[in-house]
């Protein structure tokens, strides 16, 4: 289908009539049916406009006569709109010719109308803006903070001037920061460049076959999980490649003999490596494959050893290093188990929203986080550069130092390999904290090249790409802080009313403001470009809300210490009973009910009842959602563990 190819509705129907016309020469002593034709009536799909009943109407009147003139057969895709057709997005459920309701959506005959989408137009501009024009605008966003702060300062009478001047200047700042940074990102994902940087699947040979090394490291991970990995890495559908897998530092062999056994029943193509001990952690485990790589592999792919993997994985995306200045193509991360609980259903939105959305708009300004998994990486470089086994997250880190050597990398939206979420709330919550502590331990070692700009073969894009994408998980760390003041401050307050009063409802509002809009960015980009079920794009609210404060500690770790080890993400775990799942979140639920014993407190104090303790109080809630979203997970973790528990 060219829709899928971002083809206009215009050029669609030559692209289908070559694509046939190419297939009766191949084959002319066959017949020829296409199964599918079609085009959905609404889309934002790669970031294209949205699509409309005219382009519907356009490209199937175009299409139809012109494969009936040259004698093709054909079905058009759908009879009527599937309102359950979620997994694609928003063209899913549009792709009939009538509507849900038995409505037909086809112009069949008359003038067309195309109607003219202003604000389209006008927030497509937006988006073209660049970085290297930003001196121009600088004036702009002067003016803008100066008014921002001169406009708290004259709405915090009541606070001493000492106090209101750096509240009001942080303020301005965060504001203006924050709400530029989503701006970007909504209209970004919405309407993005005309010609999106892609990496779609190459279905034919483009050159010569290049020997692929397959990486799969492990650590006291189960065998029987391992084993269905490998099988599923035995039925590549690629002519020249090695499996290396390495378990490094187990201490049982009952974990790792099993797996040595079974490479060696696979026959040589499968290498085993047992060391311990290893130093460095997952790093440490690539870099002592790298040096047992053959020597005639050009590409290294990296496995995680609970993913399945598709067999037409390396058939499709080596070829793109046929370009010598790609060092790394990305498939993302996806999952096999959402569906066996609701709370791996949450875990999974979760994630579903950063490789549908963040990945995708990253890899338009050659900026992608490369991820240890589903990974392909040119030999060459690799060589050259290793993996860093001084930083948690050496995946993201080697893709910085990629681009900073002046190579480029790619992201396949399109998924080859489906792995397992956590089991528990407490290994989402300690994944999730290795890789902001990890972002944190990147940014200061690498803070030459992305915040000073020593680097020349960083363009300012990418710079601003990998600082915005961390920005939010900075945010949380200035949340998680001035959620403890906050109750400082209120816990003053009740004790010393005549002494400290709330912040004037200009502050506090734009906290709640900030916080609901960033929910609503997530719910409208989630609808549009990752799946049109709402109950899906809630899910993914909780759980991302959920680790908000893990996320802040993590980040105020990172800053100032360098030392924490690496944690893998336990699978096949038995889980956790729901008395132990609530020790696990322990500060999360005294933050809550901390929280809410505050607010009744300040309720049932006659000297708070104005408008500006309102908001306060208001604020204390919005602030005390992320905290009540742990506990909420902390529990789905443990229903889901005890439902899954075989009955004795």
């Amino acid at each position: 289908m060219p829709f899928w190819e971002g083809a206009s509705a215009l050029d669609a129907s030559a692209i289908v009539l070559a694509h046939a016309n190419e297939l009766s020469a191949r084959f002319p002593d066959k017949p020829l049916i296409l199964s599918e034709i079609g085009w959905p009536s609404k889309a934002i799909a790669k970031r294209r406009m949205t699509s409309s009943d005219a382009e519907h109407s356009i490209y199937l009147r175009n299409q139809i006569p012109l494969l009936d003139q040259h004698g093709h057969d054909y079905f058009v895709i759908e009879a009527f709109d599937q309102h359950w057709k979620t997994e694609e997005g928003l063209p899913g459920p549009n792709w009939g010719l009538f509507d849900a309701k038995r409505r037909l959506k086809l112009h069949v005959s008359g003038p067309i109308k195309m109607p003219v989408n202003v604000l389209s137009e006008i927030l497509r501009l937006i988006t073209r803006l660049r970085p290297e024009s930003w001196p121009a605008g600088a004036l702009i966003i002067v003016l803008a903070y100066c008014a921002l702060s001169g406009f708290g300062m004259y709405n915090s009478p009541p606070l001493p001037a000492w106090l209101a001047l750096p509240v009001a200047f942080i303020w301005a700042a965060s504001i203006l920061t924050y709400t530029g940074i989503e701006t970007h990102e909504f209209l970004e994902a919405c309407w993005g460049p005309g010609a999106p940087r892609s990496f779609y699947p190459h279905h034919s040979p483009v050159g010569p076959t290049q020997k692929v090394s397959l990486h799969v490291p492990c650590y006291n991970e189960p065998p029987d999980m391992v084993k269905r990995t490998l099988d599923s890495l035995q039925t590549l559908e690629y002519p020249d490649f090695e499996v290396l897998v390495i378990d490094n530092n187990t201490q049982d062999p009952d974990i790792w003999k099993p797996i040595e056994l079974y490479c060696q029943q696979l026959g040589p193509r499968f290498r085993f490596f047992h060391v311990n001990p290893l130093p460095g952690f997952k790093a440490g485990a690539l870099n002592y494959l790298l040096r047992h790589t053959a020597e005639d592999a050009e590409v290294v792919a990296v496995v995680d050893a609970d993913y399945c993997v598709h067999r037409q994985w390396l058939k499709h995306m080596v070829p793109h290093f046929m370009d010598p200045k790609i060092a790394v193509i990305q498939s993302p991360q996806d999952y096999c188990d959402g569906h066996e609980s609701l709370f791996k259903l949450c875990c999974q939105a979760e994630y579903r929203g950063f490789f549908n959305i963040g990945m995708v708009i990253r890899n338009d300004h050659d900026a992608i986080i490369q991820h240890g998994t589903m990974t392909l990486i040119r030999r060459s470089a690799l060589d050259r550069l290793g993996w860093a086994q001084w930083c948690i997250c050496e995946d993201a880190e080697l893709g910085l130092r990629m681009l900073e050597n002046g190579f480029s990398t790619g992201y396949a939206a399109t998924s080859y390999g489906k792995g397992l979420t956590p089991d528990t709330f407490m290994d989402f919550k300690k994944q999730r904290y290795r890789w902001a502590y990890g972002a944190m331990q990147i940014v200061k070692r690498h803070a030459g090249s992305l915040i000073a700009g020593n680097c020349a073969s960083l363009n300012a894009m990418q710079r601003y790409h990998f600082i915005a994408g961390w920005m939010p998980w900075m945010a949380e760390a200035m949340n998680y802080l001035l959620m403890l003041a906050a109750l400082a401050w209120s816990m003053a307050m009740i004790l010393k009313p005549e002494t400290f009063v709330p912040l004037p409802w200009i502050f506090s509002t734009s906290l709640i403001l900030m916080f609901a809009l960033r929910s609503l960015k997530i719910i409208v980009l989630y609808r549009q470009l990752v799946s049109t079920n709402i109950k899906e794009a809630l899910a993914s609210i909780l759980a991302g809300m959920a680790l908000y404060p893990t996320i802040g500690k993590a980040v105020l770790s990172g800053l100032v210490t360098s030392g924490m080890p690496f944690f893998r993400t336990p699978k096949h775990t038995s889980g956790n009973l729901i008395g132990q799942t609530l020790l696990d979140v322990k500060e999360e639920l005294s933050t809550v009910l901390i929280s809410w014993i505050t607010i009744m407190l300040l309720l049932t104090h006659k000297a708070f009842i104005n408008m500006n303790s309102g908001f306060w109080i208001a604020m204390l809630l919005a602030q005390s959602l992320p905290y009540l979203a742990a506990v909420i997970m902390a529990i789905l973790s443990a229903h889901a563990n005890r439902s899954a528990r075989p009955a004795i």
